[in-house]
């Protein structure tokens, strides 16, 4: 199994890439995530990829970050999501909003991807849900902006929620409502009380 490629970017496309190693050329389909980041041709790189091997083809999906590969691998394994609308995902979206709108259940964000209607974008948020752990879930309260003291305590109140037993999408809600009340000098106490009393 491939797991990355270490050698001379060769040609660069938004959509693919060709990377030189050892004299050997190596074609990966990539998402336009990863295409900005790459360098200029002739230079050195480092791909992450995952290969698939189907009965007519033998195909290699490549990435510059590990989240971008770990969310990819999720992202196909939802069923009716295959390698190339994996890569479709992760060019509409970056990874951070990805998490963000699954954790939010943003359907219309979703189905607004190239190649995910309304149906699909559901079973996304139905199935990633799951997968998503709770830390990864908690950090996409957060999307969006650079996080500082105070979101330190929103992530602490979403996981003290899920651990009453509160669904991680009620808790995303609930904590998203409170978090314009939340400063850096706020206990975790203070915005658990914040929370909770916006359910009464």
């Amino acid at each position: 199994m491939i797991v990355f490629l270490d050698g001379v970017l060769e040609e660069k496309e938004p959509t693919r890439v060709v990377v030189n190693v050892g004299g050997v050329g190596y074609e990966a389909a990539i998402p336009l995530s990863s295409y900005d980041r790459l360098p200029a041709p002739g230079q050195r790189v480092r791909l992450l990829t995952v290969p698939v091997v189907r009965e007519d083809a033998h195909l290699l999906f490549g990435f510059m970050s590990a989240d971008e590969r770990e969310l990819f691998g999720l992202l196909t394994s939802v069923n009716g999501i295959g390698p190339k609308l994996g890569l479709a995902v992760l060019s509409g979206l970056s990874v951070r909003d990805l998490k963000a709108a699954i954790a939010a259940g943003d359907v219309k964000r979703l189905s607004g991807i190239s190649g995910i209607g309304k149906k699909t974008a559901e079973r996304l948020v139905l199935e990633m849900r799951d997968k998503l752990g709770k830390g990864e879930m908690a950090e996409a309260l957060t999307a969006g902006h650079a996080p500082g003291p105070a979101d330190a305590k929103l992530r602490d109140a979403y996981l003290a929620l899920v651990s009453l037993g509160y669904k991680p999408a009620d808790a995303q809600r609930m904590v998203r409502d409170v978090s314009a009340q939340v400063t850096p000098d706020s206990s975790l106490e203070d915005v658990l009380r914040k929370v909770l009393s916006g359910r009464k």
